[in-house]
């Protein structure tokens, strides 16, 4: 783990971000129904004069113009979340529901929910363990099982039976949102559910209003991107166009034993489980961290991946890396610090102002001459940690390739 003091004042509006991160949190947005979080990202994107366009579903591509238009990059945060949905009407008045995205059913013990109906109704609820009360059930409320058949959806409601429950239009199928319920600390400490990964939106779009605010001369066209199903699987795969060349993703680091995520800096990924990222862009980013004396560090995640995996996946040949604000119990009640959040859009504003790895990466097919030559291996393994940090020397280009 790098850790530097700041040096020079940071170009993002910390208060900005804060403020954002708040207003992503009150609207809830489980995959599958995130259009209203599509709208505040869009709102909020007209504010800062950054022209966006829509996929049929909904997925956003914000555009940063660049000095030149190729080869372009992307950065990529979703705003999807966690969620449920309503499995079957029980004989009890209650539901029986399953997760939408991976996570435990024991995070979701005591969470606090709204379901969406059809034509605009909403139920507010409880999820319970089977056997909630100990007063009824005494040690076993201790003894059974953590999954998603033992826990069941109470709603606030006079519902006793399944009737109760159609009368008052619940169906299968209905979305359930988790409350966030956020806290916001004085010593920068966010606690809520969501943080991932609306903590990284928040951080994008405040590294877009620094390049508005600063007039930052980009070299290149980035592509601000943000997806709605990454929970699910889906991620980045249908919102790039065939010009990008370096992709960067944005998601939490996971705060556990057996990690090295940095807690008050960034961490870059240097595996997930889709497996490693991109050599060039993951050692520029280490590099653009220490000329920027921004606190970082690497980690390797062994059970998750990010939206980068899902570009690769659907064919395009794209350098990906994952860069990552830290997060304590992931995909439950979760914690940050703005610290990271600063850390991180530090690096990313960093990264947009900072030239494209290759020249060549404007065409996609090339020729060896200009493909990128790796470092020497040393002839022992270094002292120094920083050594290994090092990024190739960047390739010139072939000289065919268009100027401009």
């Amino acid at each position: 783990m790098t850790k530097n003091p700041p040096e020079t004042r940071s170009a993002i509006d910390r208060a900005y971000m804060l403020d954002i991160l708040g207003r992503l949190l009150a609207t809830p947005s489980p995959s599958g129904m995130t259009d209203q979080i599509v709208l505040t990202a869009c709102q909020e994107l007209e504010k800062l004069g950054i022209p966006y366009s829509l996929t049929r579903r909904g997925a956003i591509r914000a555009d940063l113009e660049g000095a030149r238009h190729s080869p372009d990059r992307a950065i990529v945060a979703h705003l999807d979340t966690l969620g449920a949905m309503v499995k079957q009407l029980k004989p009890n008045g209650r539901l029986e529901i399953v997760p939408i995205g991976h996570w435990s059913a024991r995070f979701a013990e005591g969470a606090r929910v709204t379901v969406y109906g059809d034509e605009g109704r909403h139920f507010r609820g409880t999820i319970l363990p089977l056997k909630a009360s100990g007063h009824t059930y005494n040690e076993g409320i201790d003894t059974q099982p953590v999954g998603w058949e033992h826990v069941e959806l109470r709603l606030d409601e006079r519902s006793h039976c399944i009737d109760d429950l159609v009368n008052l239009g619940v169906n299968i199928g209905d979305t359930i949102s988790i409350d966030a319920q956020p806290e916001f600390c004085d010593n920068g400490f966010i606690n809520s559910r969501h943080i991932d990964d609306k903590a990284g939106v928040a951080a994008l779009l405040a590294v877009a209003k620094a390049c508005r605010d600063n007039e930052a001369r980009l070299p290149v066209d980035c592509h601000l991107l943000f997806t709605i199903s990454e929970e699910t699987g889906v991620g980045a795969s249908h919102i790039l166009h065939g010009d990008v060349a370096e992709l960067v993703s944005i998601d939490n680091g996971t705060i556990a034993p057996g990690q090295n995520t940095c807690e008050y800096g960034v961490t870059i990924s240097m595996q997930d489980s889709s497996g490693p990222f991109d050599w060039h862009l993951t050692r520029h980013l280490l590099g653009l961290a220490r000329e920027n004396r921004i606190e970082h560090s690497r980690d390797v995640f062994r059970y998750y991946r990010s939206d980068a995996a899902a570009a690769v996946e659907a064919g395009n040949d794209i350098r990906t890396a994952l860069v990552c604000f830290a997060l304590d119990a992931s995909h439950g009640y979760e914690r940050t610090h703005v610290d990271s959040l600063m850390a991180l859009a530090d690096l990313l504003y960093a990264y947009v102002t900072s030239e494209p790895l290759f020249r060549r990466d404007a065409l996609r097919l090339g020729p060896v001459a200009d493909f990128p030559t790796p470092p020497p291996p040393p002839e022992r393994p270094s002292d120094d940690p920083a050594v290994a940090d090092q990024a190739p020397p960047r390739q010139p280009g072939s000289e065919f390739l268009p100027k401009g």
